[in-house]
């Protein structure tokens, strides 16, 4: 009777699994699909050495247990090497190891989030000439911004796109790094402040979908989730159209938005400035802060000498955080109290160059 108690309680478990959420097992895009078959195709490669071997090891206990008497159970020290045995042991596992390999190389390929889709799904290719529909992704702190270029709308904390139709994601972080993650349309990928990641998928089946941050990015992490919609073609418009009713979305809305904030409702916007998602990516959408682009050419040009003694206060981006009310200047940016109250070298009016000494001049070589 003590035997069969813990078949019992299985056997009362498995009914529980039945409102289990399988999504990776089945997704509704074609990029999810690829990789639920990969992991498939993996597993089951695996389980061909796992399954004998966890079989073999019960039945090696048993049978040559210290209780077996049998003549053909006997235990002989003697015995050393099996050729048989040994190809045996070293093939299979070498074979499965090369398989394996050779998925992963094909699989890291095809699969590639920055490599553009080639089909929509497994019997559809792209017609040739269709352009994928384009999303802007920015990571907040805790919210999802999307913007859509070709509409010409923003969405906080909701997305949509046309069944199937390539998606072409563009992401970045305005904030510290963060994950996107729809489990049900692609894998996830990284969303970093000041870099741009890619991300190409498309939806096949309609619905509404599950997607969330997948790194741990602050207080507000486990609200910071969304639904993505997969729409026909109209129902794709009339939401489209639903979002030209919001107010525009410029610097000074941004500005606003990008204040820490949690379990923030869907807010669409009609219009978006021209221009704001690079100015996130290249890390100057407040005002009065630098472009990397720009920094990045003037360090092109071997550095601009005093001309660049001007761009001094564009560059200070905690005073410019703390002007946009996102907190106190981080100085020192261990958050400890100084040590004295002499101001940090660098920071104060005199070691700026105005009503004090001149910077020291940069000879060219």
């Amino acid at each position: 009777m003590r035997r069969l108690l813990p078949l019992a309680l299985l056997l009362l478990a498995l009914p529980l699994l039945g409102g289990c959420n399988l999504v990776l097992l089945a997704p509704s895009g074609d990029i999810a699909m690829q990789q639920r078959n990969l992991l498939i195709a993996s597993t089951a490669l695996m389980m061909i050495i796992i399954v004998p071997v966890m079989a073999l090891t019960v039945y090696f206990a048993w049978r040559y247990r210290a209780a077996n008497r049998e003549a053909e159970a006997e235990y002989d020290p003697e015995w050393s090497h099996s050729l048989p045995l040994e190809v045996v042991i070293w093939t299979a596992p070498l074979l499965i190891i090369i398989a394996l390999g050779a998925m992963t190389w094909l699989s890291t390929h095809l699969l590639d989030p920055f490599r553009p889709l080639d089909r929509i799904d497994a019997q559809t290719r792209i017609p040739e000439g269709t352009r994928p529909l384009e999303v802007q992704v920015v990571a907040l702190d805790w919210k999802w911004l999307f913007l859509y270029p070709e509409q010409g709308i923003a969405v906080v904390n909701e997305l949509a796109a046309p069944v199937d139709r390539p998606i072409s994601f563009k992401l970045t972080s305005s904030t510290v790094m963060n994950s996107f993650y729809i489990p049900a349309l692609a894998g996830q990928i990284y969303a970093m402040a000041g870099m741009e990641t890619q991300l190409h998928a498309v939806i096949n089946k309609p619905g509404s979908f599950k997607g969330f941050s997948a790194n741990y990015s602050g207080a507000g992490f486990s609200q910071m989730h969304f639904n993505f919609h997969g729409l026909d073609r109209d129902g794709f418009e009339a939401w489209v159209a639903k979002a030209k009713g919001g107010q525009r979305l410029d610097r000074a809305a941004f500005a606003e938005l990008e204040k820490p904030s949690e379990a923030v409702p869907v807010r669409y916007f009609g219009s978006v400035e021209g221009g704001l998602y690079q100015a996130i990516l290249n890390l100057c959408a407040a005002e009065g802060r630098m472009c990397m682009h720009e920094m990045m050419m003037i360090d092109a040009k071997g550095g601009a000498g005093l001309d660049s003694h001007a761009n001094r206060d564009r560059l200070r981006y905690d005073r410019v955080r703390d002007e946009a009310g996102h907190g106190a200047p981080t100085v020192p940016a261990s958050g400890q109290p100084a040590r004295s109250d002499a101001p940090p070298t660098g920071t104060n009016d005199q070691d700026s160059g105005r009503g004090g000494p001149a910077p020291p001049q940069v000879q060219d070589r």
